[in-house]
């Protein structure tokens, strides 16, 4: 079997924690391997995927081995596996267009993006580094709030004869004329807006569908989340934000049952705290009537570094694009995008995607046996 072959674009925390996994996961086997969905989806491990290009803007970043460019500021997320071997792979500068938000230079640049002056690339130029790279992935790692700069790279994968994962809250896959687009050139497409490991939004899902199941009639919530990573920087700016709050509000709405007004529910990002780096606190609050019409109410608080969060989905949503790919799949590819997206074109309770997920997979592996 052969490497899966990934290109990514945005080499932020979400990239490092990833690439530090990979590396990570290498000497583990299936007995000691911790925090993994999956050790194994048809044959392939986690060792077996290959970052073969990579696109960023930061003048930091740009031009190194994108093992280096992954420990580079703004990037703070936790070092699990600082000892990281060259790769042989050069971040390339991509294009910027919305890809950073005007309000990002008021900050120190330390915590913030420093553009490089290199030439951004044209798409001719960007689908030639895909192909010489021999990528069979393309990875979306940029900021919320990118939606230019996301369809430009979405033009490009499919140009260039790559599946695409829409890891943010840009409607790619959940836009009925972009997941068309796909189909039409036989490239399979996962989206979107990735759904953390063990986040906020799985989370309130799993407690909003516990209070439904039990008899409770929630009346309101809000989950309200802090945190000091670029990411949290970038959503200070609200205009950025309608697609974010949109994709985990109809995330928590999509499980509710009877659906709440818009003025009774609230989910999204609260504030940014530079102190928190990479770490993330959600508090949450549910409020609800039980037996009796007696009311009750729930708050949580989470606390959980946000990028290994987000690594520990992309190593199986990797891993299912390459099934995909392998079985001649056009267009989107539902299993993968309902259980691990927070946006996907159709919703379904997480049981629900987590048996269409497995049973994807048990098919697949069906199929490989019996060649």
């Amino acid at each position: 079997m052969s490497n899966i072959k990934v290109a990514i674009i945005g080499i932020g925390n979400c990239a490092s924690s990833l690439l530090q996994g990979i590396e990570y996961y290498r000497n583990k086997t299936a007995q000691n391997a911790i925090g993994l969905m999956h050790w194994e989806i048809a044959g392939y491990t986690p060792v077996d995927i290959e970052i073969v290009a990579a696109f960023d803007i930061d003048v930091r970043k740009v031009g190194k081995d994108i093992n280096e460019a992954i420990f580079s500021p703004p990037n703070c997320t936790a070092q699990f596996c600082s000892s990281m071997p060259r790769s042989g792979v050069t971040v390339t500068m991509g294009q910027v267009l919305d890809g950073v938000s005007a309000h990002m230079s008021e900050h120190d640049e330390a915590n913030t993006f420093v553009l490089s002056d290199e030439p951004e690339p044209s798409k001719e130029e960007v689908i030639r580094v895909l192909r010489d790279s021999g990528a069979e992935i393309l990875l979306n790692y940029l900021p919320v709030g990118s939606e230019e700069a996301t369809c430009f790279y979405a033009e490009c994968s499919i140009d260039a004869g790559v599946a695409f994962i829409n890891c943010i809250p840009v409607f790619i896959a959940s836009d009925p004329l972009w997941a068309e687009k796909f189909a039409r050139n036989h490239i399979p497409i996962i989206g979107d807006d990735i759904k953390a490991q063990l986040g906020a939004t799985i989370t309130h899902r799993t407690l909003v569908d516990l209070f439904k199941k039990r008899g409770v009639k929630i009346e309101r919530t809000y989950q309200l989340n802090t945190g000091g990573n670029t990411d949290f920087l970038n959503m200070l700016n609200r205009s950025r934000l309608s697609s974010k709050k949109e994709s985990k509000t109809e995330a928590v709405q999509s499980v509710m049952g009877n659906r709440l007004e818009l003025e009774n529910i609230h989910v999204g990002p609260s504030d940014y705290v530079p102190w928190q780096k990479d770490n993330k606190v959600c508090f949450m609050r549910i409020e609800g009537r039980l037996f009796g019409d007696v009311p009750v109410n729930l708050e949580m608080r989470l606390s959980v570094e946000d990028s290994p969060n987000s690594a520990g989905v992309a190593i199986d949503l990797i891993r299912c694009c390459k099934l995909a790919l392998e079985s001649g799949k056009s267009g989107v590819v539902h299993p993968p995008s309902v259980y691990f997206m927070k946006h996907p074109p159709q919703q379904f309770t997480d049981e629900e995607a987590y048996q269409m997920l497995e049973q994807f997979i048990a098919s697949k592996h069906e199929q490989k046996e019996l060649l």
